[in-house]
């Protein structure tokens, strides 16, 4: 079903290592959220994605990767699509990965920004993974990556140890309490445990490739 005066051009953008074993029909299974929400009856036929430039949806069966760079144009109920998948490709991610989900305004003109009006622009991240240790591992990795690229504008490198090892305690500690908590054996919902954010209202437009 074609979808007309969407208030949003939804990006999502992201790159899953799958197990070895699967296969084009389980992946398409796992983004069956995504391609029935664009309209289509296939994986193959949403593939393309509304921009020319972007890559769209791409799985690599000989390096065992999805590569997800493709738009689509949507509205706030995207978000439930967004859950749906990411449980799907829990099931089929050798680790954890990022997924990064941007909606742009598409009834927000650049010009406004020069006056009171604010965009609804909103960024998602989303993590995926075979486990609740995979996902906390790419997100324990970003994070460090996000703090240490922020505090070399006024420190070494070197002195930044100490850092890294407090953010690594936290990690540690919610870990340790979902071992406790006995939700180990169970998948994380969507965003991989509410590793998830929104930003972009009123701070001005992000760019539309997220390369």
């Amino acid at each position: 079903m074609a979808r007309y005066n969407t208030p949003f051009e939804i990006h999502v953008h992201g790159q899953v290592s799958l197990r070895p074993e699967v296969v084009f029909e389980q992946l398409q299974e796992a983004l069956k959220p995504l391609w029935k929400y664009a309209g289509a009856r296939s994986l193959a036929d949403a593939a393309e994605s509304s921009y020319e430039d972007e890559p769209g949806i791409k799985f690599d069966p000989q390096e065992h990767l999805l590569q997800m760079c493709w738009t689509v144009a949507g509205d706030d109920d995207f978000r439930q699509v967004l859950d749906e998948m990411c449980m799907n490709l829990n099931d089929v991610a050798q680790t954890g990965a990022a997924i990064e989900v941007t909606f742009y305004d598409a009834e927000f003109d650049d010009e406004d920004e020069d006056s009171d009006a604010e965009s609804r622009d909103d960024f998602v991240m989303l993590f995926v993974g075979p486990d609740p240790a995979a996902i906390m591992q790419v997100q324990r990795d970003l994070l460090v990556q996000d703090v240490v690229n922020l505090m070399e504008r006024h420190f070494d490198g070197a002195e930044l140890v100490g850092v890294v090892a407090e953010v690594d305690k936290l990690f540690s500690q919610r870990f340790d309490d979902l071992v406790n908590s006995l939700q180990l054996g169970r998948p994380p919902r969507g965003s991989g445990g509410g590793g998830h954010g929104g930003i972009g209202h009123g701070g001005g437009r992000k760019p539309r490739h997220l390369h």
